[in-house]
């Protein structure tokens, strides 16, 4: 039965959040169980397209991102791949109504760091959409179930959620990104000379997408709120350590939060959650 095979395949997409996120899964975990299995899809596809061009040293990138461009939309089409993966997307994608210009802005971001090193405004405006907004927006489209205003209404804080995510996911990796992929993602920043200040800018970019993302987690339905707003807190979490950490050793080191920590956030926002406190 094709049933068998749809539930490895989600199975598989699981597996892949878990093994690459463990703040992801843990989002995931408190959101209401009918939406596990369609975000679990929507992270395994975004987490392939990453690997591809961050990991795959030594393989014709290039290639084997087209190849997985090509099967996503042969996918989306047929109802059906034979790719675990991608037969977990198109089922989100197909059950969703998931659009598929999200699925073009996101995998042209991606094709954006096969060759892509430094940004300007205009480019660095636009990987945050096709790498973060649009993944925000793909969510949403699952959160809301096909309620097109609440969509539109939750439009907008769902793609600054998305990029105050993706931003504090900059800082973090700035070492691996600067000096080991040779990638500068903040626009105008010459990273031989980052500082304090120039930190301290990015950081009030990062507090006024934060603030909105904020306001939309309040605004989603209930069966979704807890989960998001789980992911929030982690990522609120870190960037109160990376503002903290001075600008010398963000570029030495990654910050993390230990788990121990991470434990710590879970009990406090189940708390804040259950007490109608968000």
């Amino acid at each position: 039965m094709k049933a068998i095979f749809d539930n490895l395949s989600q199975d598989m997409s699981k597996l892949t959040t878990r093994r690459y996120s463990t703040s992801f899964s843990l989002g995931i975990r408190f959101l209401n169980t009918e939406l596990h299995k369609p975000i679990y899809s929507i992270y395994g596809f975004v987490r392939f397209a990453d690997e591809i061009v961050d990991s795959f040293e030594g393989y014709d990138k290039a290639s084997l991102l087209k190849e997985f461009k090509d099967d996503t939309y042969e996918a989306v089409e047929r109802k059906i791949s034979l790719n675990p993966i991608l037969n977990s997307f198109q089922w989100a994608v197909n059950t969703y109504n998931i659009p598929h210009e999200l699925i073009e802005t996101f995998l042209d971001s991606m094709e954006m760091d096969l060759d892509k090193k430094v940004h300007d405004k205009e480019t660095y405006d636009r990987y945050i959409l096709g790498s973060a907004e649009v993944v925000g927006l793909m969510c949403l489209k699952i959160f809301v179930d096909g309620d097109e205003n609440e969509y539109k209404r939750l439009k907008m804080n769902a793609m600054k959620l998305g990029s105050a995510f993706q931003k504090i996911n900059f800082l973090r990796d700035l070492n691996d990104d600067f000096n080991e992929l040779g990638r500068t993602y903040f626009p105008g920043i010459n990273m031989t000379e980052f500082n304090n200040i120039v930190k301290k800018e990015i950081e009030e970019d990062i507090e006024k997408d934060f603030r909105l993302g904020y306001e939309g987690i309040l605004m989603l339905p209930k069966k979704a709120r807890f989960g998001v707003y789980m992911a929030y807190k982690y990522y609120f979490k870190l960037f109160n350590k990376i503002k903290r950490t001075q600008a010398a050793t963000i570029l030495e080191e990654r910050v993390r939060i230990p788990n121990r920590k991470k434990a710590r956030i879970l009990v406090t926002s189940y708390v804040r959650h259950n007490l109608n406190i968000l």
